[in-house]
């Protein structure tokens, strides 16, 4: 089989392209595959070649390279067929729409897969009769602002499946957005077995990771451990990541820190890579963010043999934690919940070590071979059934144009309606 990966630039540093090297990856291992990146910044990419997976770009933005697409007229004007509702729409142009266009076209694959809402939206639209189309979400339906949940509602009805990392997602996409015929599937990201040997579980150390954004509520964690100090000033917590762009985050914590006086106990670690050799370093892991689109970390720190205390917000945790087994659910924003989990397994060696074992053996799910024979037993049955091959007769492509009209209409007063009901039910 002849898969390629549409993906928005694989030079670059991010949770969506690392699971996407990864699959590939394990996919090469039984079939021909290749990740077509839109855009190069840089001659190398930063997390290596996937072995086995041929890698090669659309448009390169190298200002010294002989290739450089950067004063191309067509690049400073604005995209068209990528929807404007994604949030990377500012970097794509008619350059990439003309690029992407006539390298679905000319595509020979069985299947070709895009990663992103833009560029599924690509797929559906310009793929040549013949691959299948998959489109990937690595974020939530949630996530999505009114704009790009309608271009879906009316351009994902032209893919043959779509795949999302939670069963939670899998479901609103099926219960809110109407794409008839098209098999939606829950596929979690897979994550590799760590080269290091698991925590031992006896050291001294809390450990959590994920960009320093207000979503992932480190505040929240840095004061429930404000409460664990307290009781066992022997322990100590180390928080891995980077600042988000303004920075702000960063010296929002660091004035906590110093507020509560935590900071012989509290560790702002800056990135690190590899991030799979810190997690043994510590014996317990916490993730107290208020939203997860699915939650890496959280998996990274299980197959690091790492139980992990983690806030109960929608969509990712309790689907990989088996609440009081291999770690602990508490509810979203609750910091004396977050502090007496820490506690529970700060002070019961016996249960912190038990749960430590059992997040190490309930993570292997996630592993990628398994993973990868998942997406791959959906192409085999969606080739094997036809699936609709996307040549699209005349039929079909009126009833498109039709739900183009109706969007202006039916669809845009629904969307705003359930955007009005979910406002009022979180206010």
């Amino acid at each position: 089989m002849h898969i390629s990966f549409l993906l928005h630039n694989a030079y670059g540093i991010g949770g969506t392209i690392r699971t996407t090297f990864t699959l590939a990856r394990t996919l090469a291992e039984q079939h021909d595959v290749e990740i077509v990146s839109v855009f190069r910044h840089r001659e190398a990419p930063a997390f290596g070649t996937p072995d086995g997976v041929t890698l090669r770009h659309l448009v390169d933005t190298r200002k010294k390279s002989p290739t450089y697409d950067g004063d191309d007229a067509e690049h400073a004007r604005p995209a068209t067929v990528f929807p404007r509702g994604d949030s990377r729409h500012k970097q794509y142009s008619k350059l990439t729409d003309a690029r992407i266009a006539a390298h679905l076209q000319r595509l020979e694959a069985d299947v070709v897969v895009g990663t992103r809402p833009g560029l599924n939206v690509h797929i559906s639209r310009q793929t040549r009769r013949g691959p299948l189309r998959v489109g990937q979400e690595h974020l939530t339906l949630d996530n999505h602002g009114y704009r790009l949940r309608r271009e879906i509602a009316h351009r994902y009805t032209l893919l043959d499946a779509l795949t999302t990392v939670t069963c939670a997602d899998a479901e609103d996409y099926r219960s809110r957005m109407k794409l008839p015929g098209v098999r939606i599937e829950a596929i979690p990201n897979a994550v590799p077995d760590p080269a290091c040997p698991p925590a031992g579980g006896d050291l001294k150390w809390v450990v959590a990771a994920g960009r320093l954004h207000r979503v992932k509520r480190y505040d929240l964690l840095v004061r429930a451990f404000a409460q664990v100090a307290a009781v066992r000033p022997d322990w100590r917590l180390r928080i891995y990541g980077g600042a988000d762009a303004s920075g702000d985050e960063k010296t929002t914590l660091r004035a906590l820190i110093d507020q509560l006086d935590l900071h012989n106990h509290v560790f702002l670690m800056g990135s690190a890579t590899p991030l799979e050799a810190e997690w043994p370093k510590g014996s317990i892991a916490a993730v107290t963010s208020d939203r997860e689109s699915f939650g890496m970390t959280i998996v990274e720190a299980m197959r690091g043999g790492l139980p992990v205390v983690a806030t109960d917000c929608p969509h990712g945790p309790a689907e990989i934690i088996e609440d009081g087994t291999d770690g602990r659910l508490v509810p979203k924003g609750d910091t004396d919940a977050i502090a007496a989990a820490l506690l529970q397994l700060i002070e019961d060696d016996g249960l912190r070590h038990r749960m430590g074992r059992a997040a190490l053996t309930a993570s292997e799910r996630f592993d990628p071979a398994r993973i990868a024979e998942r997406h791959e037993r959906l192409y085999t049955e969606l080739i094997a059934q036809g699936a609709r091959r996307r040549g699209h007769g005349p039929v079909r492509t009126a009833l498109h144009r039709t739900r183009g009209t109706v969007l202006d209409g039916a669809y845009a007063l629904r969307y705003k309606a359930a955007d009005a009901l979910r406002k009022g039910k979180t206010a």
